[in-house]
């Protein structure tokens, strides 16, 4: 048998080669240990709450089963499509998420079983995360006070909450912290952190790479690690400089991805979430709307009130402010400002989502990730307090420990309301969005295509193909969806037959949409919850009878041609003629049906004309193409909820009134004189009376002499 030893190698180096390789490894991983295993017993008492109520893997959030779906799609070779037969959609908000989860998938979990596979990277990063805090409060708050940081991750229950829900937000936070840290240790070197090794250039660099990919409020670790290398050159060259461009291009991974798949930069959930993406909130409404987010951040989110009594203790913003003064302290009094800085950068994120349509969505889920960074000031808050105590007592040192101990027990004291609530909201979607979708895979046929509003579990489970109203994860309808119910069946009624759903399972509130939905074949109804969208999931046969129903007036001018139309709703038509949304919002963006007639059970026996359009207008303005020189006779289709005048102008000049009576909409119409219609005409349709009237709009028609 041949010997491979080296003859020249001393007696024994082979095995103290080892032994230091085990040595090494075990003093690198050491700090895990106890925040492994207080992160297991966390996770255990998590999942065996859920597997008690749910008696499977479950969880709390549909949104966790978009991942799952991403993650097989994945697997089964297709990059970022979400569902058969369709290509790549921009609907992944964490794309690493899936791709840590696809080679379980790979490897033989399938269905709610590849929640085990997230459950456990979810524990990982719950421990992770306190080791990173711990280690970047140490250089700002010493031991003491760093070891109770770290308790309050481990105890915290929205990190327990997320953590075990099948969601990225814990493994961001991870993120977000490790970044700071590096970039702070390597900004201004010192002794590491207990385990830690000297940050290098590379990992600096796949850290700014690792949190755009997790979150797009990842930007943050790009930007904090660019600064770590501009502010350090070696030698005075500028190559890490160069490298700090480097890290920037981090953020730009995604969109770039984006561009290249789609032909747009942004994704949908960014068309559907983000306040500056939204037509409704111009200029003042915008920062007006943002300012609101702000206060009800501060007055009430981080002070434990409402919203995230679940997970904070009452006034949990006063030691948070204490913190905020203590840091800069700190800072100097421990030669430490990077440090401060990038832990005030992760802090100042909380501040991301406040830019977001709503940031009360799924327990609040948007401002977690930035927890790590609050804790960090607490403890410096914390290690402030106790050096004053000693100056009065220099038998206080245990003071950082004692107050941030009780910091941790505060939050620990929500920790079992955090889980039972978890338990409970996973059963929740268990009883609504996943048994619908098991329903879906045995009830419809295999090449059903189902709208949904909720994408997750339906698509995951159901093995059908669906059509995202929303817009989330079926390219191209996130516009329609945050204009309104009106726009989408506008746009509906473009949409070649066979891209259409076939049936639809949604909450009906949510969809506002009856026109297309038909007969009721299913519904899963959930009262005790509070985390769902609605009690009632509805499965419908999809209806499409009504599409085009409303396309002319019940009576167009006989003898005149149609020479121009604006479709209100309809995007497309009023981007054409400069239609005026003049402060209209979602909720005005309405369909309505008229003549719809149905029998005591619900069935409909004869179909209506549907019609989108937009609903409690002061007045309209858009511009209409018409034929110069000729009298133009205009059609409008309107309504009101009480007797209006409306008055009709061109170019500014009045040239007369329309009555639009109560109820259903009526189709009146007035001409145009030849002398005031041009190629572009301006008009303005607006109400008159006292008060506050207002009427609907869905429609106008221009009949002109045929030449």
């Amino acid at each position: 048998m041949a010997d491979d030893t080296d003859p020249t190698a001393p007696a024994g180096a082979g095995s103290t080669s080892v032994r230091r390789a085990a040595s090494a490894f075990a003093e690198r991983f050491a700090p895990y240990v106890p925040a492994l295993i207080g992160s297991c017993i966390v996770g255990w008492l998590a999942t065996r709450g859920i597997l008690a109520r749910t008696g499977e893997p479950a969880a709390p959030l549909d949104d966790s089963f978009i991942h799952l779906q991403y993650a097989r799609r994945l697997a089964e070779g297709h990059f970022f499509s979400y569902v058969a037969g369709e290509g790549y959609t921009s609907g992944a908000t964490s794309p690493l998420w899936p791709v840590l989860l696809a080679p379980f998938h790979a490897l033989g979990l399938r269905g709610v079983s590849l929640l085990d596979a997230a459950w456990a990277l979810g524990t990982l990063a719950h421990a992770a995360v306190a080791v990173e805090t711990y280690r970047l409060a140490e250089r700002l708050a010493g031991r003491a006070a760093a070891a109770g940081a770290a308790l309050m991750c481990l105890l915290f229950g929205a990190f327990a909450w997320f953590a075990w829900s099948g969601m990225e937000t814990v493994p961001f936070a991870w993120a977000l912290m490790r970044a700071a840290r590096v970039s702070a240790d390597f900004a201004e070197p010192a002794k590491a952190p207990s385990g830690a090794r000297r940050p290098t250039e590379g990992g600096l660099l796949a850290m700014a790479m690792i949190g755009p990919l997790l979150r797009p409020e990842g930007v943050i670790c790009s930007v904090v690690v660019a600064i770590a290398l501009a502010v350090r050159p070696r030698n005075g060259s500028s190559w890490r400089r160069l490298l700090a461009l480097a890290a920037l291009v981090g953020p730009l991974l995604v969109p770039l991805v984006h561009l290249a798949f789609t032909g747009h930069a942004a994704s949908s959930t960014t068309s559907v979430k983000w306040l500056a993406a939204n037509p409704y909130y111009p200029g003042p409404q915008l920062w007006a709307s943002i300012g609101a987010n702000v206060r009800l951040l501060f007055g009430s989110l981080l002070d434990g009130s409402e919203w995230t009594a679940v997970f904070l203790p009452e006034h949990f913003a006063l030691p948070l402010l204490l913190g905020v003064f203590a840091l800069p302290l700190a800072a100097h009094r421990r030669k430490a400002p990077y440090h401060a800085l990038f832990v005030a950068a992760v802090a100042l994120g909380t501040l991301i989502p406040c830019s977001y349509l709503s940031f009360l969505w799924n327990r609040v889920r948007y401002i977690w990730p930035f927890a790590g960074a609050w804790f960090v000031l607490i403890a410096c808050f914390a290690r402030e307090a106790g050096d004053l105590a000693r100056l009065a007592r220099p038998r206080l040192t245990f003071v950082p420990a004692l107050l941030t101990g009780l910091v941790a027990g505060a939050l620990a004291m929500k920790l079992s309301w955090a889980l039972s609530d978890l338990a409970q909201s996973s059963h929740a979607i268990q009883r609504q969005q996943v048994a619908l979708g098991r329903w879906a895979a045995e009830n419809l046929p295999d090449d059903a295509r189902i709208g949904v509003n909720d994408t997750g579990a339906i698509a995951y489970l159901s093995g059908r193909r669906t059509f995202d109203v929303v817009g989330l994860t079926t390219e191209g309808e996130a516009r329609y969806w945050v204009a309104g119910a009106g726009s989408r069946f506008e746009h509906y009624e473009k949409l070649a037959r066979e891209r259409l759903p076939t049936h639809f399972i949604v909450y009906p509130q949510w969809m506002a949409c009856s026109p297309v939905l038909g007969k009721q074949l299913f519904e899963a109804t959930v009262t005790d919850q509070s985390i769902l969208g609605g009690a009632t999931m509805v499965v419908h046969e999809a209806r499409w009878d009504t599409l085009g129903t409303g396309a002319l007036p019940a009576a167009p001018p006989a003898g005149l041609t149609l020479v121009d139309e604006v479709d209100v709703a309809d995007l497309e038509s009023e981007a054409g003629h400069g239609y005026d949304l003049a402060g209209g919002f979602d909720q005005d963006n309405q369909v309505v049906e008229v003549g719809k007639e149905v029998d005591w059970e619900g069935t409909i026996k004869r179909s209506g004309v549907a019609d989108g359009g937009r609903v409690h207008r002061h007045h309209d303005r858009f511009t209409a193409h018409l034929p110069a020189g000729k009298a133009v006779q205009m059609v409008m289709r309107g309504g009101s909820e009480d007797d209006v005048t409306l008055t009709v102008a061109v170019e500014g000049h009045e040239i007369g009134t329309i009555a639009i009576p109560a109820g259903a909409w009526v189709e009146p119409s007035i001409t145009l004189p030849a002398g005031v219609a041009a190629a572009s005409t301006a008009l303005t349709i607006t109400v008159l009376g006292e008060g506050d009237p207002r009427f609907h709009s869905f429609h106008y028609w221009f009949y002109a002499a045929p030449p």
